[in-house]
């Protein structure tokens, strides 16, 4: 196989310009990735199906207890058995792809996420499909890529290619697809990215229609046109799905904490996760899987029915038990959430983004109108704009969530109220996290491409590539005629002075030397460790190259020496060799 690949990629390269190709694979990875969307979609409704046959809806359910940690054991077992790879946060690890791995995906990315986030979501796992098939989309258009041989910019498109396709193709929203990507994997929008991530949306989108029909993902009938004197109330919204939102991320974040550092073993882990996911989901039967039944309840007007299949059904017909109820399901959702990924279920927080946020903007019109009756706030108009207002907030991604929003329920006549209450929501979240629920992770290692051109150059240069090692070392009890020797031996003005198991002493600058090394009567009485000056800082490897730039200004040095974790001497790093660097990576990237 290998003999016929190199001939055809060397006929390729003479007769088919890269952009063209771009194009016809971003057209491939439109086709494939819409078919794994209607595959996941597929196989998380035939589980569910199975396994929920027997529930009924006018009381508790025990098999809530059973079946979603029945799920995450299914799944632990598959990824540790037969996968052997962690694909647990499947957007987080396409970022650090594209940020730290030259957009190289695993191939086995392409089938593995959908495989156990099926068997995750489709036992009651409670957290979402989008992430997995965006890890799946992209790791199609990153294998694609290499198959071609592309160079890591244009692997990078194609990974985008990827993500949009699965967003579009399994939401059947193709904008919203572009500005997924744009976005959250934060790819910059160019001549060159634009028309390969609108061809794989759009074809990704078109695959679901074909065989799916033209139905949206949510039914929403708009009966009440909205009002320019509810703006009042649509701001308040935008705040409350905001803060919403913060709570929703900070609960994550903290359970998953937990999960990485107190619970070291992974049975200990998939117990506790299973326990707590359980209990949750028999007490509040609609955080069960993605929970899109639920949203199209109260998408519907149909609001009673949410408390179906609890032990709660008999008291549902009350307005403060709703409000009490949908409370509990939005305190609780991120604790589900982070209870089924932390116990090793694979899914991702863009559905529970979604829920919370259809939770949130019903909760927030029920709440006004039992508080003022002759309010009359439309509560599934609400519950559509919390919709946009959460995802907005959790993902950083307001025009994403403002398109897919109104493409994927047909609410476009609300764009006006979607505009503000996503753009008020994102603002809100912005003043306490800077970085989104998917991207923080990174940010805090400094692994995070973004669209801010120095950091992204700075993130993309690595730290082994800017050290140099030509330095000729000295001790400190060399003399100064020692000294002079090494000096007559090198080509470089500075000297790193090592004890006896290599860990940095000091620096001999031969600026400071000068007046002396033509004395030789001062040859053996004067010693290194008298004329060794401390280097104003050091630098440790494993440092991002912004925290290395960071010591530089702090310094206004030109040269820094760089130790590992034991303090041993590695090798320096100077300016000038980090701008012939960053120079030549800006070039690469900014190709056009």
């Amino acid at each position: 196989m290998a003999s016929y690949i190199l001939p055809f990629l060397i006929w390729r390269e003479r007769h088919i310009p890269e952009r063209t190709l771009v194009m016809i694979l971003a057209l491939i990875v439109g086709i494939i990735c819409g078919f794994a969307a209607l595959l996941l979609k597929w196989l998380i409704h035939l589980i569910s199906t199975l396994v929920t046959s027997h529930i009924t809806i006018n009381e508790g359910n025990y098999l809530y207890l059973v079946l979603p940690a029945v799920g995450i054991l299914l799944t632990v077992l598959y990824v540790r058995f037969l996968v052997k790879h962690n694909i647990s946060h499947g957007v987080t690890k396409v970022l650090y792809s594209i940020s730290q791995n030259k957009s190289r995906l695993k191939p086995h990315n392409m089938y593995t996420s959908v495989v156990a986030s099926s068997i995750t979501i489709g036992f009651g796992g409670s957290v979402g499909a989008e992430g997995p098939i965006v890890y799946t989309g992209a790791a199609i258009g990153s294998n694609i890529g290499q198959f071609f041989r592309l160079s890591p910019r244009v692997l990078m498109i194609l990974v985008g290619c990827g993500a949009a396709a699965g967003i579009a193709g399994i939401f059947k929203a193709p904008i919203a697809g572009m500005l997924f990507t744009l976005e959250v994997l934060m790819i910059d929008l160019t001549t060159v990215s634009v028309m390969p991530l609108l061809i794989s949306s759009i074809t990704a989108a078109t695959v679901a229609y074909v065989f799916t029909g033209f139905d949206v993902e949510f039914l929403f009938l708009q009966s009440e046109a909205f009002s320019t004197s509810r703006i009042p109330y649509v701001i308040l919204l935008g705040i409350f799905c905001g803060i919403v939102s913060l709570y929703f991320t900070r609960t994550v974040n903290m359970m998953e904490n937990f999960f990485r550092h107190r619970l070291i073993q992974q049975w200990k882990k998939t117990l506790i996760g299973g326990v707590i996911l359980a209990a949750l989901v028999f007490l509040i039967p609609p955080l069960y899987g993605e929970g899109y039944s639920a949203i199209n309840t109260l998408l519907g007007n149909q609001p009673t029915s949410i408390a179906n299949g609890s032990i709660f059904y008999n008291d549902r017909s009350s307005p403060w038990f709703l409000l009490l109820f949908v409370a509990m399901v939005i305190l609780s959702k991120g604790f589900a959430t982070s209870a089924t990924t932390g116990a090793g279920g694979i899914g991702g927080t863009f559905a529970p983004s979604l829920y919370l946020g259809c939770m949130s903007g019903f909760f927030f019109a029920l709440l006004f109108n039992t508080i003022g009756p002759t309010l009359g706030l439309s509560v599934k108009n609400f519950a559509l704009m919390g919709m946009a207002g959460v995802m907005s907030a959790v993902m950083h991604a307001p025009l994403m969530a403002i398109f897919l929003t109104a493409e994927m329920t047909g609410g476009y006549q609300l764009f006006l109220p979607l505009l503000i209450v996503s753009t008020i929501a994102y603002g809100t979240i912005k003043l306490f996290e800077p970085y989104s629920i998917y991207s923080m992770r990174l940010a805090q290692r400094g692994e995070l491409l973004t669209h801010h051109k120095d950091k992204a150059v700075l993130t993309l240069l690595k730290m082994n590539s800017v050290i140099e090692t030509d330095f000729k070392t000295v001790t400190p009890n060399m003399n100064l005629g020692e000294m002079v020797q090494t000096i007559s031996q090198s080509s470089r003005n500075l000297f790193p002075v090592v004890g006896k198991d290599g860990e940095l002493i000091g620096i001999v600058l031969l600026d400071d030397i000068r007046n002396i090394m033509f004395r030789p009567h001062l040859y053996k009485k004067m010693f290194v460790r008298r004329f060794m000056s401390i280097p104003p800082a050091r630098i440790e490897l494993g440092m991002s190259m912004e925290e290395v730039m960071k010591k530089f200004d702090d310094t206004a040095a030109w040269n820094l020496p760089v130790v590992d974790e034991n303090g041993k001497y590695v090798g320096f790093v100077s300016k000038s060799k980090i701008f012939n660097s960053y120079r030549r990576v800006l070039r690469h990237y900014s190709e056009d």
